[in-house]
């Protein structure tokens, strides 16, 4: 069967910092998949959705890969695939993330899922933004049954860690209508902090974009205000705050596999 052109992700997500004291928090989301080789597609969806134009809810091809439009989407996406040896060979690529509600977004991490001719997943960029506006792309080849990856932490994205130890990635990719993802900043001394989001998907229409408008009405600058209000409240539990060193020239990393044990991410999301 086709998949759509674009459709809608509805969940949560949880943080847990644990180094050097406990802080959770969780809140609703929505996110937006869209195949990039079918924009104009998804533009006709419904009037309350929009490609690179003014809407209720917005997909700016400017908010992701190049950003200068050097490159197209596609291109983007292909040539940080070909750095970890992931060859689409005309594949369809998905990119779900955080779109623009009533003009204001920011994404926090985008997810690129990359297919094969026969729309096998065989390899996932993570895209993740700071708010200074710089980004970087962490990129894996996957496989089933290594839904697991780790990396080199080669980014800066909050004030309140340094930019060292690693990410781990673990990711359930959409399977009837169901997806999430686990991301794990790892230090030397363990776990300092974990996110996950579980989300479940809904067909992009009219009546699910003005739910999501009741439901979550700035949800685009609630994700700015949710993280400097959760900044503040570190600030005021003693936590050490980095001075934002300047971006390293390599904006790519590659991920390596690591073998998820049985059970998969479960006990993550109990922890988170």
């Amino acid at each position: 069967m086709t998949s759509p052109a674009a459709q809608l992700w509805f969940g949560r997500t949880v943080h847990r910092r644990e180094k050097p004291f406990v802080r959770r928090f969780s809140h609703r989301i929505a996110m937006l998949d869209i195949d990039i080789d079918r924009l104009a597609e998804a533009d006709a969806l419904t009037g309350l959705f929009a490609v690179d134009r003014g809407a209720a809810i917005s997909f700016r091809q400017v908010d992701h890969g190049a950003r200068d439009r050097t490159l197209s989407l596609r291109a983007w996406a292909e040539a940080k695939f070909a750095e970890a040896g992931v060859a689409l060979q005309g594949g369809e690529i998905r990119l779900i993330g955080f779109p623009r509600v009533l003009g204001v977004g920011f994404a926090p991490i985008s997810l690129w899922l990359g297919h094969d001719p026969d729309g096998k997943l065989c390899g996932v960029i993570y895209e993740v933004h700071n708010t200074f506006g710089e980004t970087h792309s962490y990129v894996c080849a996957f496989h089933p049954t290594h839904v697991r990856a780790v990396a080199n932490k080669d980014f800066f994205v909050s004030p309140f860690f340094d930019v060292d130890g690693g990410y781990r990635f673990t990711l359930r990719p959409p399977e009837r209508g169901h997806m999430s993802l686990v991301v794990e900043n790892m230090g030397a001394d363990g776990r300092a902090h974990v996110a996950a989001l579980t989300v479940k998907a809904t067909a992009l229409s009219s009546p699910a974009v003005l739910r999501w408008l009741v439901a979550m009405p700035i949800s685009g600058l609630g994700v700015l205000l949710a993280i400097h209000w959760q900044a503040f409240r570190l600030l005021l539990r003693g936590a050490k705050y980095r001075v934002k060193p300047e971006q390293q020239l390599k904006r790519t990393t590659l991920t390596r596999r690591e073998v998820q044990d049985a059970g998969g991410d479960g006990n993550l999301r109990k922890r988170a």
